[in-house]
């Protein structure tokens, strides 16, 4: 019966009890309301369960209003994905309020992930292709939003003809999206080459019209979305009316809001830069139009397009930039180009602003351009003059701008940064972690043979109160800076033994061994230096470097220290039993490192044969140490210990001052100097005699046993045939050896390390491998360290490298040079580890080099 249908099937709705669908406003004030994140987990999946049974009824009235509670829920970090095939129904409506919510969909839920996103390229060319404004201007903001390459590659044509149409509102639109495919897509810059040009005489800068909420951002689109109060409520109202009047559309969007569009030759300029980075030929072709470019940027400083576009009294700063960023690239290495802007960017330079931080925009893009260009000498002095005025600017963001731009010019215009000194050295004191770092790298680059001693004490009086995190650079800028511009070997001992008095454990590894190398190569300064070691180490046994070189000075010029002569500095009474005392405590300081206590546990040894008294208490802490934990002072008390029992009559000779050991200087006059000695050994060597043969013969062995592997060579022949041999092929010259090809080794994010080799022809079992670290990415490497390892038999030694900085874009690269030795010519394999800073963040790099040239080592 009919009507008993009706009435079951009416009393069955109560007992259900489905919750009507919400709408979106009562949603977010739903959601807006919940105390807990459960309780809004609730709403939001009650309303998705909502959602899909809507999209899965079909409902094709509400399907955009449905999407548009989806997408909300989506901003708010739920899973939405199941809406993505509803924005491609929406998309394919014919009713406005579908497409754009349909688009909107598109760009939020849709990328080149998904291949959904290829079913929309036939609706967006048929949308492009209606000559509906306002759909044409959803198609090209989806497309510049996710167009993946296949939509660019399909779609090229129509935006080509987009970017010609009368209508500004689409070619601002069109040129954009043409910007995405150009990213996307470098070949097709030939496609929107040609409309460039026209799009240049274009004057239009655009004004405040009311566009579609898909014109913005997704983070405004989510403001908008979620304001759901009765006053937004109403502005979005009038702000309906107002536009709905203006462009008379029969589908005026429900959500709009006035903004600035950009303007056509703000995006054109945009375009043409794209261009030019990506494509050689777009490069030279652009080259033509510099005048024009000239001729547009002196009408911005001069009268301005008009006074909407003015920002703190700088006409339009936004469309200066762009244009002197493209004129940058067009005049990189061209002279002619260079030529053409070098007045223009004077009057720039010298007619800005300074006093609001749009005219302080302009100046730095000036200074930016002239530095790249082939600009005139006195053109160069005045943007370093306007980065040095940045430097006295109250923003801390200008002055790390000017620090960072004057530490790229300081390699190519040192003497015009160096009018900026004191400048530089004020910024040391800045409390920002950021800029002190930078002006302490700047400071140490300014550092010359002419300004080293007024340089050296801004700088050790930074160190002393600077922060921790940067102590390490400091110190190591400090004694980098003074070995290479030391104006005596004086004040390079008194430099050194400030920065490890005050900061010793934050010194390199290789501080100790240069100090102990200079030292033993001033012998006019032992007494002085033994005196002042002294003094340091009885006042402070903390810093290890420190009492490392201490000990070892003590050790070797102890007799000097006790004979208390010198006339350097105060006169210095010390007895023996101090000495030893003072020993003995680092030995039996906590804070001492075990290499620390080799280094007084051989000082005491060596002191036994320098002090006139009794030597029973070396002897008794050496025998202490016999029984130590730690196994290399074990060792070296067993062996002292055995020189006393056993060797006495030997154990002055064997503890006889170290001998003077020559300083490695730069690879090049390594190079020089291994070259001399090969050409005074090959014209002055002497035949070697049968003693010097067995001699040479017990130190091969010798190596033998340490290394375990090495194969003895073959004996001289002692008859009198081979011996002529020998003695007529000795005067001859060795052929020279075939150059060993370079190897790139890494290479990461515009970082890149290669490997160049050299085999001393005298000593073949000796290769240099000298490693060169370049940057061609637009950020600074900071903080780089090169460690190397190879097989245990062969022996390494790592030079300290020239820098730990490398500038950007192709500036001075690091260079360090490693000596490997290989008596037994054994294939060669290297293993290294790279660490250094870039763009902000720590990178760590462990590779091994199993492709090394044969000739490295055969």
């Amino acid at each position: 019966m009919p009507g008993q249908r009706v009435f079951l099937h009416s009393r069955t709705l109560p007992v259900r009890m489905v919750a009507p669908s919400l709408k979106l406003q009562d949603l977010i004030e739903e959601i807006r309301g919940a105390k807990t994140q459960a309780q809004e987990r609730e709403v939001i999946q009650k309303e998705c369960a909502h959602i899909r049974a809507s999209f899965r009824d079909g409902d094709p009235v509400h399907r955009h209003r449905q999407l548009a509670k989806l997408l909300y829920v989506h901003m708010l970090g739920y899973p939405a994905h199941f809406g993505q095939m509803e924005c491609l129904k929406l998309i394919a409506s014919s009713r406005f309020t579908d497409k754009r919510v349909g688009y909107l969909g598109a760009m939020l839920l849709l990328d080149e992930r998904h291949d959904a996103h290829l079913l929309i390229t036939n609706s967006i060319k048929n949308d492009l292709s209606q000559g509906i404004q306002p759909v044409q201007g959803l198609a090209l903001c989806t497309l510049s939003t996710m167009g993946s390459a296949e939509m660019c590659r399909d779609l090229a044509p129509e935006v080509e003809k987009l970017l010609l149409q009368p209508s500004p509102y689409l070619r601002k639109k069109a040129i954009l999206t043409a910007v995405h495919m150009i990213r996307k897509v470098p070949e097709l810059s030939s496609v929107f080459l040609p409309p460039c040009v026209h799009l240049l005489h274009e004057r239009h800068h655009g004004k405040a019209v009311g566009l579609p909420i898909l014109c913005f951002s997704s983070v405004d689109r989510r403001i908008e979305n979620r304001m759901g109060t009765p006053a937004h409520r109403r502005r979005v109202a009038h702000t309906h009316r107002h536009t709905r009047n203006r462009l008379s559309c029969p589908w005026p969007p429900p959500f709009t809001s006035p903004t600035l569009t950009p303007g056509i030759l703000l995006g054109t300029i945009t375009l043409i830069t794209e261009l030019c980075e990506r494509s050689p030929a777009a490069l030279k072709h652009f080259r033509k139009v510099v005048p024009q470019l000239v001729q547009i940027l002196r009408t911005l400083v001069t009268t301005g397009y008009s006074t909407e576009h003015s920002i703190s009294g700088v006409s339009d700063p936004f469309l200066q930039v762009q244009i002197l960023r493209l004129l940058r690239i067009l005049g990189r290495n061209h002279e002619e180009s260079s030529e053409t802007m070098n007045d223009l960017l004077a009057q720039v330079a010298t007619n800005t602003d300074t006093s609001r931080n749009a005219g302080n925009a302009v100046l730095f893009e000036t200074v930016l351009t002239i530095m790249d260009i082939h600009s005139a000498a006195g053109l160069r002095v005045l943007a370093v003059n306007i980065l040095g005025r940045f430097l006295l600017n109250s923003d801390r963001n200008i002055r790390y701008v000017a620090l960072t731009s004057l530490l790229r010019l300081v390699q190519s215009d040192h003497s015009a940064v160096q009018r900026h000194r004191p400048t530089v050295v004020d910024c040391l004191q800045e409390t920002d972690a950021s800029l002190s770092r930078r002006a302490l790298e700047l400071s140490l680059a300014l550092v010359n043979s002419s300004n080293v001693r007024a340089m050296m004490q801004e700088l050790q009086a930074f160190l002393e109160s600077c922060p921790p995190d940067l102590r390490a650079d400091c110190a190591s800028g400090i004694l980098l800076a003074a070995e290479r511009f030391a104006p005596t070997k004086r004040w390079h001992i008194d430099t050194i033994l400030h920065v490890l008095t005050t900061a010793g454990t934050h010194v390199r590894d290789d501080a100790v061994a240069n100090l102990t190398q200079l030292i033993g190569g001033a012998q006019e300064l032992h007494a002085y230096s033994v005196r002042r070691l002294y003094n340091a180490l009885a006042e402070d046994i903390s810093q290890q470097p420190l009492v490392q070189v201490a000990a070892w000075c003590i050790g070797e010029y102890g007799d000097l220290l006790l004979e208390g002569n010198c006339e350097e500095i105060e006169p210095l009474q010390v007895d023996e039993e101090e000495v030893l005392a003072l020993l003995e405590k680092v030995l039996q300081s906590h804070m001492s490192l075990p290499a620390t206590r080799g280094y007084a546990l051989t000082a005491l040894m060596k002191l036994s044969t320098r002090l006139q008294g009794d030597n029973n208490r070396i002897r008794q802490v050496v025998s202490i140490y016999r029984s130590c934990l730690d196994v290399e002072l074990q060792q070296r008390a067993v062996e002292y210990d055995t020189l006393f029992q056993k060797y006495d009559h030997m154990r002055a000779a064997i503890l006889e001052k170290m001998p003077l050991v020559e300083r490695d200087g730069p690879q090049a006059d390594e190079e020089a100097k291994q070259s001399k000695e090969a050409a005074q050994l090959s014209e002055a060597a002497p035949a070697p005699t049968e003693s010097q043969a067995s001699q040479l013969l017990d130190l091969l062995d010798l190596l033998d046993r340490a290394s375990g592997d090495a194969q003895h060579p073959p004996p001289l022949d002692p008859s009198p045939g081979g011996a002529l041999v020998y003695l007529l092929d000795l005067p001859c010259a060795p052929p020279p050896p075939a150059p060993i090809p370079d190897l790139k080794v890494f290479e990461r994010e515009g970082v890149q390390l290669n490997l160049s080799f050299i085999r001393p022809p005298e000593n073949p079992a000796l290769l240099l491998i000298t490693i060169t670290a370049t940057n061609s990415s637009e950020g600074d490497v900071t903080n780089f360290i090169c460690q190397a390892a190879v097989p245990k038999s062969l022996q390494l030694q790592l030079q300290a490298p020239s820098g730990n900085t490398v500038p950007a874009r192709g500036g001075l690269p690091i260079t360090q040079l490693f000596r490997i030795l290989n008596p037994n010519k054994a294939p060669l394999r290297l293993k290294l580890r790279l660490t250094y800073n870039h763009f902000h963040q720590s990178v760590q790099e462990i590779f091994e080099v199993n492709n090394l040239p044969v000739e490295s080592w055969q």
